[in-house]
């Protein structure tokens, strides 16, 4: 059917304020006729979404279809989300920075779970919009519970792919926002496995480690959900708890071979590699959890980093001696 028709049947539906199933048939007839959403047809149906208060439980999930079609699909290539969608989809879906409510926060998070490629700034927009929901106010505690940390690992994977995608720098301010603001002592324990796992992909990413995939690197379990660290008992624990399981994600770069000789020459390199790639990633990481007093989840993140990847950057030594 025409651009016209489906200005029509929108402008009909807008008058009744009422969006029901019949209507969903006929704006579905409208918009995927041709196969094809066009720009103006996406911003049809966002006018229409905008203009009606009943909507019925088909509109949801035809509304996100569509709107997923025309921001991954309809440029080329294909999955992959260009710059211009991208901002044209934070135009439509938040206000002063503040996403309209949780469809929209939906059709972002599928937006990147759909694509193969996007901008590195989409998803650190759906990360701040988690730091805005948990910052608290004065009928609520700044804290991020159970069902926020999931919702940042799902952005996390999501944005990640199928690829071997190291955590970036976006991603990891809107992280450690999210732990600077945020009561440490109300957190859910499943947010301190997932900070010490983002950050950490980062830092070692950045210090010339290969990167897993997200889905790997990230998997949530139980070891550095508590993180009351007692360095004492820490290394213990990392040992019986089978940390090593996280580093056989990462591999450098360059083979090591096992004989002594040769693994300090590989390590050299890779220590001139690392700091050659990653000074800048480390004075960010020195500067931003290395100010105040020491959260735990970051005294954890300092200490697997200190036992596990002697070779990141020497700028994170002085961090790392507030944990010796």
């Amino acid at each position: 059917m025409s651009m016209a028709n489906l200005e029509a049947t929108a402008a009909a539906i807008a008058r009744r304020k009422r969006i029901d199933a019949d209507d969903v048939l006929a704006l579905r007839r409208c918009t995927f006729g041709d196969g094809l959403v066009s720009r103006h047809e996406a911003d049809t149906l966002f006018s229409l979404d905008g203009s009606t208060t009943e909507k019925c439980a088909e509109w949801s999930a035809f509304f996100l279809e569509a709107m997923v079609d025309y921001v991954v699909h309809q440029e080329k290539p294909a999955g992959y989300v260009s710059d211009d969608n991208a901002r044209w989809l934070v135009e439509h879906i938040a206000r002063d920075g503040l996403v309209r409510g949780d469809s929209e926060l939906e059709l972002l998070i599928r937006v990147l779970e759909r694509s193969q490629r996007s901008p590195e700034h989409l998803a650190a927009f759906a990360l701040k919009q988690v730091a805005l929901a948990v910052a608290g106010d004065a009928d609520r505690p700044a804290a991020i519970g159970e069902a926020e940390v999931e919702l940042v690992r799902r952005i996390l994977f999501a944005f990640g792919g199928d690829g071997h995608a190291a955590v970036t720098r976006a991603e990891a301010e809107a992280l450690v926002e999210i732990n600077d603001t945020t009561d440490e002592h109300l957190n859910h324990p499943a947010w301190n496995d997932l900070f010490v796992k983002a950050i950490a992909n980062f830092v070692l990413c950045a210090s010339g480690y290969a990167p897993p995939p997200r889905e790997e690197a990230l998997r949530r379990d139980a070891f550095f959900e508590n993180a009351s660290v007692d360095i004492g008992g820490f290394f213990t624990r990392m040992v019986s708890g089978g940390v090593g399981a996280i580093m056989d994600a990462y591999e450098l770069e360059t083979d090591l071979e096992q004989d002594w000789e040769e693994r300090n020459k590989r390590a050299e390199a890779a220590a001139r590699r690392a700091e050659r790639v990653s000074a800048q990633e480390a004075r960010w990481l020195a500067e931003r959890i290395g100010g105040g007093k020491l959260r735990d989840n970051e005294r954890a993140l300092l200490a697997f980093l200190k036992n596990e990847a002697p070779l990141t950057h020497p700028d994170l030594t002085p961090l790392m001696d507030k944990i010796a």
